[in-house]
C-alpha cells in the first residue's frame, strides 16, 4: 500500500551546518500492518510523516500509495486519501465549528460540497452511534464546538474524523501522548478497533514503550534515518520493553536507553 524507496533528505541551517535525516530510506507498508514507530529524538519519526503527508519535500527517492507516485503531488491531494491525527488536539479539528459541522466536513472529505449538503441530517444518528462507543459524552454534544470540549474528546474526535472514511494511509504522531493516562488508553483501544476492523495501513509513532508493544502487528525503530529494528508477528507479542532494550542494544549499543523515547 505504502512504498518508500530511496529517501533521502537534508536540512541546511542558517550557519551552513547539514543535518542529512534520511540517506537512502527504503520502507514497505503492507495493507494490514500497523506499525509502531519509536527512536531516538532526531532519529526521523516525525520527518517521515511529515514527508509522506507532502509537509516536507525530499531530496531524492519516491513515495508510492496503492502504487501511485505521489512524491511530487501537493499537500491538498494527498489529504483525500491519507489522514493524520496530531499530538496537539486542537490541530485535527476546527474549534469554531459543532461537532456535527466537523464531522460532516470528515465525512466529505476529497467532495465538492456545500455545508447545506455536507451537514446531512441522516448521518447524525450514525455520527453518534461513533461517538458513543468512546464513552466520553461527545454523542450528548453534537452541536457544541469543538473548541469547548476537553482535550481528550478533541483528540477522540479527530480520530473519528480521521477514519471516518477508510483513508489509504493512516498517520498517528504521538496522538495519546498530550492526554492523561485514561483517556489515553480509550483512545488506544479505539485506534486498535478501528485500524484492525477496517484494515487501515497505519504509521503510529510512540514513546510509550508499553503502547508500541501492545498495539499494531508491527514495530520498527529508527535510528540516524534508518530501520534498526523490524519485528512483526509472534516475535512481536512476545516482546518486553527489556527485551526490546535488549534487541536495540544489539543493533546500536551507543544508544542511551533514555534517549530512546525522551
Amino acid at each position: 500500500m505504502l512504498k518508500i524507496e530511496g529517501l533521502r533528505k537534508s536540512f541546511h541551517s542558517e550557519l551552513g551546518s547539514v543535518k542529512e535525516v534520511f540517506k537512502g530510506l527504503d520502507f514497505r507498508l503492507q495493507e494490514d500492518d500497523f506499525v509502531s514507530i519509536i527512536g531516538s529524538n532526531g532519529a526521523g519519526k516525525s520527518t517521515l510523516l511529515n514527508t509522506i503527508m507532502g509537509n516536507i519535500t525530499p531530496d531524492e527517492g519516491r513515495i508510492i500509495v496503492d502504487g501511485r507516485d505521489i512524491t511530487g503531488m501537493e499537500k491538498h491531494k494527498r489529504n483525500a486519501f491519507i489522514s493524520k491525527v496530531y499530538q496537539n488536539p486542537s490541530l485535527g479539528t476546527s474549534p469554531s465549528m459543532t461537532v456535527f459541522e466537523n464531522l460532516s466536513m470528515a465525512d466529505n472529505k476529497g467532495k465538492k460540497f456545500g455545508l447545506t449538503l455536507g451537514l446531512n441530517k441522516k448521518r447524525r444518528e450514525h455520527y453518534r452511534a461513533l461517538l458513543s462507543q468512546l464513552n466520553l459524552g461527545i454523542e450528548d454534544q453534537m452541536d457544541t464546538e469543538v473548541g469547548l470540549l476537553s482535550g481528550g474528546q478533541r483528540q477522540s474526535l479527530a480520530l473519528i474524523m480521521a477514519t471516518l472514511n477508510k483513508p489509504e494511509v493512516l498517520l498517528l504522531d504521538e496522538h495519546t501522548a498530550a492526554l492523561d493516562p485514561k483517556t489515553s488508553e480509550i483512545i488506544m483501544e479505539k485506534t486498535r478497533e478501528v485500524v484492525e476492523g477496517s484494515r487501515i495501513p497505519t504509521l503510529m509513532i510512540t514513546h510509550n514503550l508499553s503502547d508500541a508493544i501492545k498495539y499494531g502487528n508491527r514495530l520498527i525503530m529508527l535510528h540516524q534515518g534508518r530501520v534498526v529494528l523490524d519485528i512483526r508477528g509472534e516475535k512481536k507479542k512476545a516482546l518486553t520493553p527489556e527485551k526490546l532494550l535488549e534487541e536495540f542494544h544489539k543493533n546500536q549499543a551507543e544508544i542511551k536507553d533514555n534517549e530512546l523515547f525522551s
